[in-house]
Formats: structure tokens, C-alpha cells, sequence
């Protein structure tokens, strides 16, 4: 196998795939600034595992200030993960940050890429570039309007990926993730603030009247799209990713109930500014192109999910199972 780089290697999603493309093989550089958007001390939890990898190096360094070039060579592939996440905190001044580590890291990474061109560019979208529509499901080929200013930005660097392939060449896909899950998911999402919640005996604080739907994706699926697009040379370039598990937030409540086998103290909260009301992906293209296929269920997600947590508390000291 060769070498591949990950940025946002110490996040979520970044985690997984690190040590997906360390099980299959390959050496892999782990770019990361961790930033305190959550717990430093929890990102680095999340790459225990990959740090003991002889075919592990971890970079701590900013994507819009280190020597990409040189990080890029020789490698195969470049999955970028790295982005400024959530919906509900990218108005007003913290926007800086979502063009900062959205919009001009991912341009700094394409323009390495334009002399590097046996390197392919896995690109991490969201489906939150379509916006709020009632056209569902959502095709890739459907209208985009964001209606928050992360959605935005990370539509604006899918726009870049594309200017970079029709001028100089540079082959990317991009993947348009649904509502990822799993064990290691941000604090600030969620599943998470639920689980934590719950577990806690914390109130719940449900934005909106919990009707809303979402297309959950299961962390591995969310990998194993990745892999898929790696090994993708066809013409596609844009891939919904998503679970195939769209349910409202009530529902998932109550799958989550029957999991901790407790009641939930439920409150409901004005709906955020930027929440769309429903997502549900199409992915008959991932599915035709790449061969994408979803293999755990919402149940069972939520169960890993749930496990994960409760692990994480025994070994934290109890209440501080919600610390970043």
C-alpha cells in the first residue's frame, strides 16, 4: 500500500479513517491544529490508537500556514476532513473562522494539489448545501442554497474543487455527508448532547417540535465512502453519503429510551436559526458509481453509540462523560 494524508485526522470521522487506512495497509500523515472548538484532550483520545502506528505521523499544524507541497508528496490520496463544523454557531463573528478553515484551507490545499497531479482530493461536503427544501429526496443535481453560513462555506470550497479539476486538472470527489453518528461524535451534536444528557439524569433540550427528519449515517459507512471514492475513476464528482435511516428526532428519542431503559426529562427549545426541517439522501449515484451500500442500522448505531459513552464515563468519573 502507499501513503495517504488525513486532514482533521484527530476529529470524528478523521479518527475512523486514519485507522481504516492504517488497518488496510497504508502510511498515513495525520494533519491536525486541534483547535478548542471541542476538547483537544478528547481529540487526542480519538487517535490513541493511530499515534502507537508505526505507519502513523501526526502533524500538528495549521492547514493555512504549514507546507502542504511538501506534506503532499508522494502520496495518493488527500481525504480532507479538516472544516470549522456546526450549523448554530457559524453566525455573526465566528463566521471568520468557517471561511479561515473552510474556504481558505481548503483553496491552500488545492493549490498544492495543482503541481501534485497523481494526488486525488477526497473532499468532506455536508448535506447541509442544499438548504431547506421540500424536494426530497435530495439528488445532487437539485438546487443548492444554504441557509446557514456553514452550509455556505462548504459549498463555496466544493465550488473551488471544481474550478481546480476544469483548470488544472485536479481529480477529486466530493461526499455529501448526512447527520454522521457514531462513537466519537462531537459534543455539540445531537446524538451526543441526548446520549450525555440521559445518562447524566440532564434535561434534553430538543430544538423545534422534534418532527423534524433527518438520513442518519453510521460512522463506518461514512469511512467506507471514503474508500470507495479513493478508489473511484469515474466521471462522478459529487456523492450523497447517507444511511438510509431518515427518522424524526422523536423517533430516535424513542429508540434511545428503550436503549438506556430510563426516561427522558424532553424540553423543547426554539428551533436554531440555519436548521433545515428535513434531509433524506438520494444515493443512487454513490450506490451506481461507487458501490456505496449502508451495513448498520439506526438501532444499531445507536447502541455503539450509547456503549461508547457509558465506556467513556466509567473511565472519565461519571458526570464528566459531557466534558468536550
Amino acid at each position: 500500500m502507499g501513503r495517504v494524508a488525513v486532514t482533521g485526522a484527530a476529529g470524528f470521522i478523521g479518527s475512523h479513517l486514519s485507522e481504516r487506512l492504517l488497518a488496510d495497509g497504508f502510511e498515513v500523515t495525520g494533519i491536525d491544529s486541534f483547535t478548542d472548538y471541542y476538547s483537544p484532550e478528547r481529540k487526542r483520545e480519538h487517535l490513541a490508537k493511530a499515534i502507537g502506528h508505526e505507519r502513523f505521523t501526526l502533524v500538528e499544524e495549521d492547514i493555512n500556514t504549514c507546507d502542504l507541497a511538501g506534506l503532499f508528496a508522494g502520496c495518493e490520496c488527500v481525504f480532507h476532513l479538516a472544516a470549522q463544523a456546526g450549523v448554530r454557531r457559524s453566525w455573526g463573528a465566528e463566521f471568520n473562522h468557517y471561511v479561515e478553515s473552510n474556504i481558505l484551507a481548503t483553496q491552500r490545499i488545492l493549490e498544492a494539489l495543482r503541481e501534485l497531479d497523481s494526488v486525488k482530493l477526497v473532499y468532506s461536503s455536508s448535506s447541509s448545501v442544499y438548504g431547506e427544501t421540500r424536494n426530497l429526496p435530495m439528488k445532487e443535481e437539485h438546487p443548492l442554497r444554504p441557509i446557514s453560513p456553514y452550509g455556505a462555506t462548504k459549498l463555496s470550497a466544493e465550488r473551488l474543487c471544481d474550478l481546480y479539476h476544469v483548470n488544472f486538472g485536479v481529480r477529486y470527489s466530493a461526499l455529501r455527508y448526512f447527520t454522521v453518528y457514531g462513537p466519537r461524535q462531537r459534543p455539540d451534536m445531537a446524538f451526543s448532547r441526548f446520549i450525555m444528557g440521559a445518562l447524566n439524569s440532564d434535561p434534553l433540550e430538543i430544538y423545534g417540535d422534534g418532527k423534524q427528519t433527518r438520513d442518519f449515517t453510521f460512522v463506518s459507512d461514512a469511512v467506507e465512502a471514503n474508500m470507495q471514492a479513493f478508489r473511484y475513476e469515474g466521471e462522478q464528482r459529487v456523492f450523497n453519503i447517507g444511511g438510509g435511516s431518515r427518522v424524526s428526532i422523536l423517533d430516535v428519542l424513542g429508540i434511545m429510551k428503550r436503549e438506556l431503559g430510563r426516561n427522558l426529562d424532553i424540553r423543547f427549545v426554539d428551533r436554531a436559526k440555519g436548521d433545515v426541517t428535513d434531509t433524506w439522501a438520494d444515493t443512487t449515484a454513490a450506490r451506481r458509481e461507487l458501490g456505496f451500500r449502508t451495513s448498520v442500522s439506526l438501532e444499531e448505531g445507536l447502541k455503539a453509540q450509547i456503549e461508547w459513552y457509558r465506556s467513556r464515563m466509567r473511565k472519565t468519573g461519571g458526570d464528566t462523560v459531557g466534558s468536550g
